[in-house]
Parts: C-alpha cells; sequence; structure tokens
C-alpha cells in the first residue's frame, strides 16, 4: 500500500518567518496556489482510495486545490490529528522571538525532539504530536484496503509522524531536516513494515 504525504503550500507567515502552530493559521501565497494545482496533475491519475487532511485553513485549501486535478475525485475527510504541532503562546510570533527567548528549546525542537520540553510556552509535547498524527495513520491503514492514501498536514507534525512510521528513533527523527511546502512523500506499507521510497519531492514544481 502506498501512502502519499504532503505539506500545506506556503503561507505568508512562511514567509515572515512566523509561528504557525495548531491555532495559529495565514492565507496561502498567491504562488502557492499555482503549485498546489502542478502537486494535483502530477498526483491526478491516482485512484485514492481515501483522502485525509489537517482542517487547518492552509491545509485544508491544499487539499482541496489537489482534489480538483485528480482524475478520480475522492471525498476529503478532516481530521484534528493531522494538525500541526502546537508551540502555544510562540503561535504567530517571529520565529527570532522564539529562538531568543527559549534557545534550549527551539534546539531540540529542531534537532532532537527526545529532549523538548514545551512547558514554557504551553506548548504540545512532541510524543503527544506523535500519539495522535501515528495513530491516525496507522488506523486508515488497518482499516482500508489496498490503498493509496493521501494525507495532507504540516511541517513538523509530518516530519515526526512519518519518521516515527518508518522506524527512527525520537532523537533522530529531524536527521533529514524539514518538508517544502508543496513537497511530496512517499511510504511504502507491507506486511507490518513502513519503508520510504521518497523523500520532499519537489521536482514537479520545476
Amino acid at each position: 500500500m502506498k501512502l502519499y504525504f504532503t505539506r500545506h503550500g506556503k503561507t505568508e507567515w512562511n514567509k515572515e518567518m512566523r509561528f504557525q502552530g495548531m491555532t495559529g493559521d495565514s492565507p496561502l501565497l498567491p504562488e502557492s496556489f499555482i503549485e498546489i494545482s502542478a502537486l494535483g496533475r502530477y498526483l491526478s491519475e491516482v485512484s485514492f482510495e481515501g483522502i485525509y487532511s489537517s482542517p487547518q485553513t492552509r491545509a485544508k485549501m491544499t487539499a482541496e486545490g489537489i482534489v480538483q486535478e485528480l482524475i478520480t475525485q475522492t471525498n476529503i475527510t478532516w481530521s484534528d490529528e493531522l494538525k500541526e504541532l502546537s508551540v502555544g503562546e510562540l503561535e504567530g510570533q517571529p520565529i527570532k522571538v522564539g529562538k531568543e527567548k527559549y534557545p534550549e528549546e527551539m534546539h531540540f525542537l529542531r534537532q532532537d525532539p527526545s529532549q523538548y520540553d514545551p512547558s514554557a510556552f504551553k506548548g504540545e509535547p512532541y510524543e503527544d504530536m506523535l500519539k495522535r498524527s501515528v495513530g491516525f495513520v496507522q488506523q486508515k491503514v488497518e482499516t482500508s484496503e489496498d490503498g493509496p492514501l493521501l494525507f495532507v498536514s504540516h511541517g513538523a507534525t509530518l516530519v515526526g509522524l512519518i519518521q516515527t512510521l518508518i522506524g527512527t528513533p525520537l532523537a533522530e527523527v529531524r536527521n533529514k531536516g524539514s518538508l517544502s511546502n508543496n513537497s511530496l512523500t512517499i511510504v511504502d506499507y507491507s506486511e507490518g513494515e513502513y519503508t520510504l521510497e521518497v523523500w520532499d519531492d519537489v521536482s514537479f514544481l520545476d
């Protein structure tokens, strides 16, 4: 079974280097709609058994834009389990402010989530995000027939989710870095094992 994962299109706050998180949101950039359509056309011949998306506006509009380009239309299921990792009081703030106020926490968030503690700014524990997102994907895999399945979510959530699925230890889930907006990552599921096939592909955007 093939599992497709994509991060939402680039937003104004992405461009401004601001935290968005679970409650923050900002409009997609005009050029993002062009890239979303390009991704949709790239996937146009894939007949998805299920499409699942975070209900946050930036992800919702990305999922809807992709579906418009598909030959075989599939309904989108919205799930809070695919929302972005919450960074609490930092949401909406410039990332540089977070680094200045909480340098250790921001370092571990980007480099070693096993030591990340967001309690100072009332953020969501990384393990909690993994429990909800990984559990959701596994449940959909178990209740699906042959797939393929598409998941539309967010940067921090997707990196942790995908790396955890393929067995990467928590301390190392950030070793491959971030995922680009509108990128495509593909994981194969077979006989109880998840195998990474494609990571952060943006070739179709050229």
